[in-house]
């Protein structure tokens, strides 16, 4: 079996080491325009290159997004942007406008360009002409099952991958290319700057009654009537691989490190075991499934893989999230307080002394564990760790290892 590659998202330095460390073959980041995530904390041109020479080390790749819908505005920065990309040496670089590129096929100096979602290449077709224009890889559109990703794939050139997004949040408008969030609030989804309207809760109003509201009601909570279930594709590597798909996708470079290290680090199992044998990946089929329960989510949806989805794909009740479990930070370094052994974190939830954690490892161990002891940045010994982002040292009974996880169980 050729094992196809894992892609997990990167909104900043940290992510990026994070997703590699906890399994992914592969990033995808933006720098600080032209990418679709705006409000994400992207990549300065230092931390791209230093987020690149990472993953180089560790024989992994990184592609850099470019796939907004360009203005004439935005042409004569986008040169230079690719011209400075020349120096960074990405693996690939993602685009979605027929102009943008033919800019990156004439300032990019041989890195590959890949074909973003937001082209909406539906057919076999459409990808045998941008094989034809130079692309090296298409990203299909969301809305294929995979029969069609199979079809699409036999009439390929072999030089031609394919990546296809297997987990996580879906989008209401074909491929992303949604004009609501423009029309409502200015803000344009096509060029980054998504709010979501897809979430919010809608009425209906009739024309010659301005200010009455008419409810659109699933029961007595309200409908959500575009709010769409997060995609799951945990419990199908062996269709995607039989598909002949190249690179398995992850939605989220505005999630948490959470987030990005409970897929990387189950999908990487997923792929793995099916590696060694079938048996093996079903048999722990429920043990990945369960583990991607265990990060936020609206709960799961195969999407349009299996047939053009029911309103079971849909969540007409509410818009929340399922937090199964709550990021408390990562171990970054082993230090020693009065002779007691310790590590360094950085808080990203309130936790206290006594409280059960569990820590998550990249092998994919789970262990449990008790916070038996916190210290401040200054080392003095304190309850709790309350403050957003502050320093501080634990110990929790059992060793911990630079990246090993703290998160704490909300599954009451």
């Amino acid at each position: 079996m050729k094992k196809p590659e894992l892609l997990l998202p990167a909104g900043n330095l940290e992510t990026l080491k994070i997703a590699i460390t906890y399994g992914a073959d592969a990033v995808y980041i933006g720098g600080d325009a032209y990418s679709l995530r705006a409000k994400a904390d992207n990549f300065s041109r230092e931390e791209m290159a230093e987020g690149i020479a990472y993953a180089h080390e560790r024989g992994k790749k990184v592609y850099i997004t470019a796939n907004i819908f360009a203005h004439n505005a935005d042409l004569p920065g986008i040169q230079d942007y690719f011209e400075e990309l020349n120096d960074l040496r990405p693996d690939g670089v993602l685009v979605a406008d027929a102009g943008v590129f033919a800019l990156a096929k004439e300032h990019l100096d041989g890195i590959p360009i890949h074909i973003s979602t937001q082209a909406n290449t539906t057919n076999y077709a459409s990808a045998r002409f941008w094989h034809g224009q130079g692309a090296a890889r298409i990203v299909a559109a969301r809305e294929l099952s995979l029969a069609e990703i199979k079809a699409v794939k036999a009439h390929l050139p072999e030089d031609m991958e394919i990546e296809v997004f297997v987990h996580g949040a879906m989008c209401i408008s074909y491929s992303g290319r949604c004009l609501l969030s423009n029309y409502f609030t200015g803000r344009d989804a096509n060029r980054g700057a998504c709010t979501h309207p897809c979430r919010w809760k809608y009425a209906l109003q009739e024309e010659t009654r301005p200010g009455e509201y008419l409810p659109v009601e699933e029961n007595d909570r309200g409908t959500f009537i575009m709010n769409s279930k997060d995609l799951c594709m945990a419990g199908h590597i062996p269709e995607l691989v039989e598909a002949g798909v190249d690179s398995l996708k992850v939605e989220g470079r505005m999630k948490s490190v959470l987030y990005v290290a409970t897929t990387a680090r189950a999908y990487r199992q997923a792929i793995d075991d099916y590696g060694k044998s079938e048996e093996l990946y079903y048999s722990r089929l429920q043990e990945y499934e369960r583990e991607v329960a265990a990060c936020t989510n609206r709960t799961f949806t195969t999407g349009f893989f299996f047939g053009k989805p029911s309103d079971e794909a849909m969540i007409y009740d509410a818009s929340t999230y399922v937090v199964g479990y709550t990021y408390l930070g990562y171990a970054e370094a082993e230090q020693k307080i009065d002779g007691r052994r310790c590590f360094r974190m950085v808080q990203r939830n309130k936790f206290s002394v006594g409280e059960e954690v569990e820590v998550m490892r990249p092998s994919g161990e789970n262990v449990s564990a008790k916070v038996l002891q916190l210290w401040n940045e200054e080392g003095n010994i304190v309850d709790s760790v309350p403050h957003a982002k502050q320093v501080f040292y634990v110990d929790v009974g059992v060793e911990l290892k630079p990246y090993d996880i703290l998160r704490r169980s909300e599954m009451r």
